[in-house]
Order: structure tokens, then C-alpha cells, then sequence
């Protein structure tokens, strides 16, 4: 039987979300359902309301979720009811090329779930990242339930799920930061952040937030920064470089995605050094870069699909971390709030006064 739980969905492009009754399905053949505990309010939720990502309205959101399995369906090994997870927007196929070539983390082919969750008229939903976590009960693929310490505080567990691991992937597995590198991170939101702490945890001397806000870069000293570069009053390219013997950094990390922000982090590296974008754009951004500075300047241009992390792998070493004090996920917890208040949320987002909102369920 169906289970009508309450959800938020995304009805009509740029219109407030909805809170709505909704039928989730039974879990079918290496399906899962879990009975969400917490869901952080991400950048990438509200791209979804206001039809940036694309216009599959509607649209069930919620991503950066913890819970609990409450049923498995056929053929589902390895997880059972009762199992506290952290819920993956990745969840490798292990049979497209890149899975073949021992490269999981860039899965072609992600497993979600196969059956839609629906409204009460059978009007099928989008879910979110394949995960639609903003809702009593959520159905994902078996693959996307990642066991970790249930020890940890689900308000804290759920945000490895999308913006943390982001963030921190970012700059320890696509950035590749080491003991003594020097780092930059340009954003000190919630993936700025991560990335602050993901390169002070691998072992960076000295880690630079950029941004235009002093209460977030007040706030990015929390997780590892050394120092801070307000850009607003302050060329940051000059200061990044002032800060690091005139060379500029090994690893700068764009935790924006704007033309602008990128042209910075490309000239605020050293020589050779690499410039990894993790910040999303919006569809029609460009970048205009002198080719002759590609070609002298050396090093790598990458971007960072979600932290390039295995979340089977990464999912419990940064909970351990966590639980252990290394990371400091409850830092990102803002407030806590109730799913109706979802809307409200995206506001404080846009204005630049939370890390995280958590729905709390």
C-alpha cells in the first residue's frame, strides 16, 4: 500500500513551494524507503524551484537527508529496517565505462529509484537529486542508502549528503591539497566552508577564505582558515598573493561559479598550480580567457562533480571524523525548522544569513 506522507514540492516555476500530501510507493526491486529524520535546505533545491536545473515541475525537493529504513525491497542485500543512513545523490552503477574503468565516482549510469512518488491525483513527481527528501518518507534507489554511525546527530549526518562532501571532496579528492600546500577558497558558504575544512584536515599551512561578507568570513575561521580576504574593498588576486610570497596559491577552489569568480581563481594560483570549480553556474555563463595564459600559466582547470566522492566510501569516514571532533558538521547548522517553513528558508539563503536551514521531521 501506498504511504501518504507530507512533503514540500516545487509546483510552478518561480512560485512558493508548497506543502502537499503525497503517495509514496512500496519499495520495488533494490529500492529502499526511508523515514527521513533531517534535510538541509540547499542552493541547489531552490535552483530546482526556480527552474534552473530544468522544468520537470513538479517537483518533490529535498536532498541533504538522514533517516532511518524502514522497508527494503526484493533483492536488496547489505541494508535492512532499522539501518541509519545518509542519503547519496550517487550511487554507482558499477557497469557504465567510467565504473568499469575503476572510476565509480564519475559514474555515467547513477541507480535511482525506478517507481515515481506521486500526488494524491497520480500527477507523477521529480524528485529532487533523485532523492525528494523533503517529506515524512522518501523512496531512493538501494545504492543511495549509505550506513554510517548512528551515533551522529541526523541534523549534522544529513548535510555529508550534498554540501559538505561537495565542498570537502572538492579540495581533498579533485583538488588533491596536501601537507604544506597552500589553498584558496573563494565563498564561504556552506561548500566554501567544506572546503576550508577538507584542506585544513588534509594538512594545508595556510588556507585563505575570499568573500565579500565579514560575518562569513568571521564564520570561515571556524573550520580551518588561516586567513581572510574581504574582495569587496580588496583585490583578491593581489591579496591571495601578497599572502603567499608573492606566488600565489597551490589549489584555489571557486565555491561561487561566476565568470568573475572563476577569472579570479585562475590568476590567484601559483604556476602550475590547480583551479577547481565546485560552485554551480547558472546555464548561460561564459568565460573568456586569454589562451596564451592557459597555455603559460600550467597547472589544471577542473571542476569537481560532487567532491568526485564514492559516498559508500566517504559517507563514513567523514561521520567518524565528525563524532571524532575533525570535522565540525554541526558549525554548518544554522536553526533548525519544520517543513513548512521550507520557503522561508530559501529567503534567509538569498540574503546570506544561514549556512544551513534543517528541516527537522
Amino acid at each position: 500500500m501506498p504511504h501518504e506522507v507530507h512533503a514540500v514540492v516545487a509546483a510552478k516555476q518561480g512560485a512558493p513551494v508548497e506543502l502537499q500530501t503525497i503517495l509514496v510507493p512500496d519499495p520495488g526491486p533494490g529500492e529502499v524507503l526511508v523515514a527521513v529524520q533531517a534535510c538541509g535546505v540547499c542552493h541547489t533545491d531552490l535552483h530546482y524551484r526556480d527552474g534552473a536545473i530544468n522544468d520537470a515541475f513538479p517537483f518533490l525537493l529535498g536532498h541533504e537527508a538522514a533517516g532511518v529504513i524502514e522497508e527494503v525491497g526484493p533483492g536488496v542485500t547489505g541494508l535492512a529496517p532499522g539501518d541509519y543512513v545518509v542519503l547519496a545523490w550517487r550511487a554507482p552503477c558499477g557497469n557504465c565505462r567510467s565504473c568499469r574503468r575503476g572510476r565509480p565516482w564519475y559514474c555515467f549510469d547513477s541507480r535511482n529509484a525506478a517507481q515515481r512518488m506521486t500526488m494524491l491525483d497520480g500527477t507523477e513527481l521529480t524528485a529532487a537529486l533523485g532523492i525528494g527528501a523533503f517529506a515524512e518518507k522518501t523512496l531512493v534507489a538501494a545504492g543511495q542508502a549509505v550506513k554510517v554511525d548512528p551515533n551522529a546527530r541526523p541534523e549534522a549526518a544529513g548535510l555529508i549528503g550534498c554540501g559538505v562532501m561537495a565542498g570537502y571532496g572538492a579540495a581533498v579528492h579533485t583538488g588533491g591539497v596536501g601537507s604544506g600546500d597552500t589553498v584558496a577558497v573563494i565563498g564561504c558558504g556552506g561548500v566554501g566552508n567544506a572546503a576550508i575544512a577538507g584542506a585544513s584536515i588534509a594538512g594545508a599551512r595556510r588556507v585563505i577564505a575570499v568573500d565579500i561578507d565579514d560575518r562569513k568570513l568571521d564564520g570561515a575561521t571556524r573550520f580551518g582558515a588561516t586567513d581572510t580576504v574581504n574582495s569587496r574593498g580588496t583585490d583578491p588576486v593581489e591579496a591571495v598573493r601578497a599572502l603567499t610570497g608573492g606566488h600565489g596559491a597551490d589549489v584555489v577552489i571557486d565555491a561561487v561559479g561566476r565568470p568573475e569568480t572563476y577569472r579570479q581563481a585562475f590568476s590567484m594560483r601559483d604556476l602550475a598550480g590547480t583551479l577547481v570549480q565546485v560552485g554551480v553556474p547558472e546555464p548561460d555563463m561564459r568565460i573568456d580567457l586569454p589562451l596564451i595564459d592557459l597555455f603559460s600559466r600550467g597547472g589544471a582547470l577542473k571542476s569537481s562533480w560532487y567532491g568526485d566522492c564514492l559516498p559508500s566510501r566517504d559517507f563514513p569516514v567523514l561521520i567518524d571524523r565528525y563524532l571524532s571532533g575533525r570535522l565540525d558538521l554541526d558549525g554548518f547548522v544554522t536553526e533548525t525548522i519544520a517543513l513548512d517553513e521550507v520557503e522561508s528558508a530559501f529567503d534567509k539563503m538569498r540574503d546570506g544569513r544561514v549556512l544551513r536551514s534543517v528541516v527537522v521531521l
